[in-house]
């Protein structure tokens, strides 16, 4: 920790904020945070000291709107997922920092390209038939992307949005999708010697800006446009992908 700056604790802190902020509804900032803690801590690193946040922040989610869940969507999703966790797990333990920042770049901009496409088609997805290939494939994707990445968060929204879920009971059902989902990583992670005490510490320190940023989230999204706030994130974070993987 005596390593970081006071502009890597800013950067990190606004990042934990964001990881509350995605978890209230606004699904544009999902990816921001993945990008900041890949570059303060590198890629590989990063996906450790992130996954406690985002258990901290999916707890925080489930105390808010967690009564509203739908159970038939988190089981049908949960196996192709864990599936797709283990992959990552393997690829995770056998690729260098240098593949891992391209890797994570192109992931999150194929991502960031998904949450275009369905700002701007709603409709896109709603009528993908629930058939088993449809939820093998997106549950292995979200599995995959969330070892490598964390990032997994559009593939799911992407599943429980052709699903035709209301907001609440969607952003409910992603909360409890997310705990189990990151709870299950945890051994994985700890096996590649991604969390340790160092980073539960830096961990300690962010968790009450992950509370904060969900608290504000709340707020923001009664106040704001959702569309024009996820569209300029998203940006952002495109270009930020494009210079992980060096186009840029």
């Amino acid at each position: 920790m005596s390593e970081l700056s006071l502009i890597h604790w800013a950067l990190l802190g606004l990042a934990a904020a964001g990881v509350g902020l995605s978890k209230s509804g606004l699904a544009g900032v999902s990816l921001l945070h993945v990008l900041v803690f890949a570059f303060v801590f590198g890629a590989r690193a990063s996906t450790g000291i992130l996954l406690p946040l985002l258990i901290v922040g999916d707890l925080c989610a489930i105390w808010l709107v967690g009564h509203g869940v739908v159970w038939a969507y988190v089981r049908r999703l949960l196996a192709p997922t864990l599936v797709g966790v283990v992959i990552g797990w393997w690829l995770l333990d056998r690729l260098d920092e240098q593949a891992f920042r391209p890797l994570i770049g192109s992931i999150i901009l194929v991502l960031s390209l998904g949450q275009f496409l369905r700002m701007r088609r709603p409709d896109l997805f709603a009528n993908v038939p629930h058939a088993r290939w449809f939820v093998l494939t997106m549950g292995m994707l979200a599995g995959v992307t969330t070892m490598l990445a964390n990032a997994a968060g559009p593939v799911v929204a992407l599943y429980l949005l052709a699903s035709a879920l209301p907001k609440t009971e969607l952003i409910a059902t992603s909360a409890w999708f997310f705990l189990i989902l990151n709870v299950s990583k945890v051994p994985l992670s700890m096996n590649l010697g991604l969390i340790d005490p160092s980073t539960l510490a830096i961990n300690l320190i962010l968790a009450p800006a992950v509370l904060l940023g969900l608290l504000f989230g709340r707020w923001l999204v009664q106040h704001i446009p959702q569309r024009l706030f996820d569209s300029l994130l998203l940006l952002f974070t495109a270009i930020a992908a494009l210079r992980l993987i060096g186009w840029a």
